[in-house]
């Protein structure tokens, strides 16, 4: 079984192929992704229209280069899947659009996969492990603790109240001055900081529900930056270094809570899984690992190339559905907003 999978949610343009080898684990055979970073970078964050626009150039394209990288035609793919959201709404009607055309002109089964489902499967098609698993999805949008529990089967056990994980990077990357996309940068400045000079707050820490906040946090940095200006090289390091090192106690807080929260209602979890463009931060994935070694845990998480947006992800997320019969038909919707734990039905798939 081969899926063709098709991103275009935010500001990459994404399309692959992803198979199942011999051995009954998902195999990656083509991962393009097209980034539109300098597009936006003069923007200093995503422009709507620029990357719906910069989808219609190009997906085509990468379609045609996934296709050929896999060594494979439209003709010998099983079915085509496509984000269909949650998203920026042109952008998502651009690769859904793209994926109907394909559906209707080959009569190949039709996906609309929700793109956070697909960050959530991620793990079995890298580790090919089994249900129930807890995942902490952490992106610029998105950030949440979820009991994934099967394929469609998804209870959200926590959310952030305000800003998501990577929209904070983001956010204070722009107040000091710091490239677009933030998240990165901050990350690099932090490894030259001191995490100690600045006594920033751990928001939410010690609460009995697994959500997160991190607007507070956002707005101490911004109120030390101020208090110190006008910066010194130094004092950005320092600043991103105590700045990384609140979000990441916070999120080990968090996550230790969402464990006793999974446990109540999903029992033992297989492994603590990280998954989206956060899951790159080196600092989160090393105090996640100690976190799952206290707590008896695997952690799982995704190699670099597919902590972001990708198509491998959506391909393989099609992939579980039409293996359990889940198709949609013509009249799946283009959604900027599809809870992960909302029901499938409501997305036009049928069984």
């Amino acid at each position: 079984m081969r899926i063709l999978g098709i991103e275009t949610t935010c500001d990459e343009t994404a399309a692959a192929v992803v198979g199942v080898g011999f051995d009954g684990r998902g195999e990656i055979l083509s991962n393009e992704v097209l980034s539109q970073i300098a597009e936006h970078a003069r923007y200093g964050g995503v422009v709507p229209e620029i990357a719906a626009r910069a989808h219609v150039e190009v997906v085509d394209r990468l379609v045609a280069r996934a296709l050929k990288n896999a060594n494979c035609t439209i003709n010998d793919i099983d079915g085509i899947a496509a984000a269909a959201g949650p998203g920026l709404i042109g952008g998502v009607l651009v690769g859904l659009t793209t994926a109907k055309a394909l559906s209707l002109v080959t009569r190949k089964p039709l996906m609309a996969v929700n793109h956070l489902e697909a960050h959530a499967l991620t793990a079995r098609l890298t580790d090919g492990i089994g249900f129930p698993y807890l995942l902490l999805l952490a992106s610029g949008g998105h950030t949440q603790l979820v009991a994934v529990k099967g394929v469609g089967d998804y209870v959200r056990l926590g959310t952030t109240i305000d800003d998501a994980i990577g929209e904070a990077f983001d956010k204070v990357a722009k107040l000091l001055g710091l490239p677009y996309p933030g998240g990165p940068h901050v990350e690099k400045e932090a490894a030259k900081g001191n995490p100690e000079r600045f006594n920033l707050p751990r928001p939410m820490m010690g609460r009995p529900e697994p959500n997160f906040s991190l607007s507070g946090l956002k707005t101490a940095v911004r109120l030390e930056a101020e208090r110190i200006a006008p910066l010194t090289q130094s004092d950005v390091a320092d600043l991103c270094a105590s700045f990384q090192a609140a979000i990441v106690d916070a999120v080990v807080d968090r996550t230790r809570v969402g464990l006793r929260a999974f446990r109540d209602i999903a029992g033992h979890p297989t492994a603590l899984v990280v998954a989206g463009g956060v899951a790159a931060n080196q600092a989160m994935r090393q105090a996640l690992q100690r976190l799952a070694v206290e707590t008896g845990l695997r952690l799982i998480a995704p190699p670099l190339s597919l902590c972001g947006d990708n198509g491998a992800m959506i391909a393989w997320a099609g992939l579980e559905r039409l293996r359990l019969g889940l198709i949609d038909d013509i009249s799946a919707p283009a959604r900027a907003r599809w809870p992960l734990d909302s029901s499938r039905d409501e997305a036009g798939a049928k069984a």
